[in-house]
């Protein structure tokens, strides 16, 4: 029988407890041998409840018992999961993580320990939760080189563009009934809706598309605060869904990443993508495109993902690292080039349509004028990062002030 201990007892920890007790049969089954939780550690007092004889409140004492092979980490964050999830690998144990934060940052050194140590470091939960992207990206997709990720990552961000678009409702509003079914943070949303927890994720994404470690910080992240319900309906008039955006690409100059709210042809798969699910577009050398769909959180669908990785450990430990590995890289200031050339939706306001338009140059298409608002927005020919950052500024030296710049993604 192998005997596990949980880090952390919240939301994932309590759901992968109850996944190895529901699904005990398929799992040893699929193990070759029992999965036992033996402990869980956690400094809140579980004393009252009936598994109080699970609950530990000191790492050493998990470490001083021979009997425990893996170690499941869903504390979050990094200030302790990440020295816990190091003392646990250092002493020959697997660790199963949910952590995309802890991933994202230190994913590749903690690769590396894993393997010097015989053991594994899993972690398909910290991208798509249930769904899963991550093994079939580095088993399935082996025989492929992945140059390029795009995907909806972050299911509280879609639920409210979804919202915003069916009901016509603007950012606080959308905000406001997410936070009430318990999909956004109430006292700070910020991690979802400013787009962080989307480039730590897509910062995993390229780190095992490329093979070296992209660190989050280098990453441009922009949420989705600043759309309008003016945004989403001239967005639906031009055929377009507004969708955040999280995208991996080979550029000229090396790997390029980011984060931001985009205009998605409803010709694109990723449009029809709606509410809390999640969809991850890849594009292989040999395969082309491939998109991988489903529910991006929850409780037992997150847990699951963490259980197939405990699973997974025990049965081939760390000859998993031949495939799931990137190499370290040095940590640089600055953001990551953008090499996209795209047209691009800019709404300014300040200037009259037929002002932005001539301004904007041939080829651009007024999208909408405001008088009220004084407010207007074009959709560009094609522009490179460079191209638009300059007619930005030309817009401003006129009196005009961009509000939203979002890029049009390929059919």
């Amino acid at each position: 029988m192998a005997k596990i201990a949980i880090l952390g007892f919240g939301t994932v920890g309590s759901g992968v407890l109850e996944v190895c007790r529901c699904n005990a049969a398929a799992i040893a089954r699929r193990a070759g041998q029992p999965v036992e939780v033996k402990y869980i550690l956690d400094v809140r007092d579980f004393s009252a409840t009936p598994d109080a004889a699970l609950f530990v409140r000191d790492l050493d004492t998990i470490l001083a018992d021979p009997e425990v092979t893996v170690v499941v980490e869903t504390i979050g964050g990094t200030r302790f999961a990440y020295p816990y999830v190091r003392r646990c690998l250092e002493s020959g144990r697997s660790v199963c993580t949910s952590n995309k934060e802890m991933v994202a940052t230190y994913g590749a050194e903690l690769l590396a320990l894993a393997r010097q140590h015989d053991v594994a470091f899993l972690f398909e939960a910290s991208v798509g939760g249930g769904t899963p992207i991550i093994t079939p990206m580095h088993q399935c997709l082996a025989a492929n080189h992945i140059h390029a990720v795009q995907g909806i990552v972050n299911g509280t961000t879609n639920f409210m563009l979804t919202k915003m678009k069916a009901e016509g409702m603007g950012f606080d509003a959308a905000l406001k009934i997410a936070q009430e079914l318990g999909y956004a943070e109430t006292k700070d949303p910020g991690d979802d809706v400013d787009g962080r927890d989307a480039g730590r994720k897509i910062a995993i994404l390229g780190s095992l598309a490329c093979g070296r470690h992209l660190y989050p910080e280098n990453i441009p992240t922009r949420g989705i605060r600043d759309v309008t319900a003016a945004d989403m309906k001239a967005a639906a008039s031009l055929g377009c869904a507004v969708k955040l955006i999280a995208w991996y690409q080979e550029g000229p100059q090396g790997p390029a990443a980011g984060v931001e709210p985009m205009l998605v042809p409803e010709g694109n798969q990723l449009a029809g993508v709606n509410d809390v699910f999640n969809a991850v577009l890849m594009q292989g050398d040999m395969l082309g495109d491939v998109v991988f769909y489903g529910k991006g959180a929850g409780k037992l669908p997150t847990a699951s993902a963490v259980v197939a990785d405990v699973v997974d450990a025990l049965k081939n430990g760390v000859r998993i690292h031949d495939s799931l590995f990137w190499a370290p890289s040095e940590r640089r200031p600055g953001l990551l080039a953008d090499p996209m050339c795209c047209a691009r939706y800019l709404r300014v306001q300040g200037l009259g349509g037929a002002m932005l338009a001539q301004l904007a140059g041939a080829g651009a298409t007024l999208v909408f004028e405001d008088s009220a608002e004084n407010t207007a927005a074009v959709l560009t020919p094609p522009l490179d990062a460079a191209a638009t950052d300059a007619l930005v500024q030309k817009a401003a030296l006129l009196g005009g002030r961009a509000a939203l710049v979002l890029k049009r993604l390929a059919e």
